[in-house]
């Protein structure tokens, strides 16, 4: 349920002010360019960005090799780009690593890694791309994949999750988290809660 590169571009064009004025101007072009479908012109600007370490160019540029758009569709190139992005703590490039991990996309299927890049992009905060880590580390835990099978801790992620989910994923996760407490004794649904409360209190330290 990751969030689409357009979907997550719209929010970026607002925060790349934050880079600094020329490369937040080139990211600014190169995610319209991409959100009108010139993936020519957007994979010009980015590559330049990322070749020099941009995390967010990084991902981007990831994007579209994972997607096939403006470039041959690979998965290994998008596995770098990612994978540079993610150990610069980029949050989007986090998901979609543990995404390709969990799927074996571009690398061995490993539920343990995918845990792992799951987890740092949702402990990063309250966007859209967290919210989706969130629900995919709680349904590793629904399916024991990664982690032990925990139907507490599964709950805990997929309602931290809930709290910013666009309506899709609302509608998604509502769903499965219904499903998940008739497995559940009420205790264990007051648990769950109490641990989302605790969790998103402290920051998600400590999750």
């Amino acid at each position: 349920m990751n969030p689409s590169l357009k979907q997550v571009l719209l929010v970026c064009v607002c925060l790349f002010a934050l880079n600094g004025q020329a490369i937040a101007d080139s990211l600014s072009d190169a995610a319209n360019a991409y959100v009108a479908g010139n993936y020519a012109k957007a994979e010009k600007l980015l590559r330049p960005l990322a070749e020099h370490g941009d995390a967010k160019a990084q991902w981007m540029l990831g994007h579209m090799y994972d997607d096939g758009n403006g470039v041959p569709q690979n998965y290994k190139e998008a596995e770098k780009w990612y994978r540079l992005a993610a150990e610069q703590n980029d949050d989007s490039a986090q998901l979609n690593l543990g995404t390709m991990y969990e799927n074996g996309k571009g690398v061995p299927q490993d539920y343990k890694e995918a845990v792992k890049w799951y987890r740092l992009a949702a402990v990063q905060g309250n966007s859209l791309t967290n919210s989706a880590a969130q629900w995919a580390l709680g349904t590793m835990y629904i399916k024991g994949k990664g982690v032990p099978q925990d139907y507490v801790l599964s709950h805990m992620w997929l309602n931290i999750g809930i709290s910013n989910a666009d309506s899709k994923m609302l509608q998604e996760s509502g769903e499965i988290l219904n499903s998940l407490e008739k497995f559940m004794t009420a205790n264990q649904i007051a648990e769950a809660q109490e641990l989302a409360r605790k969790c998103t209190a402290n920051k998600f330290k400590g999750c």
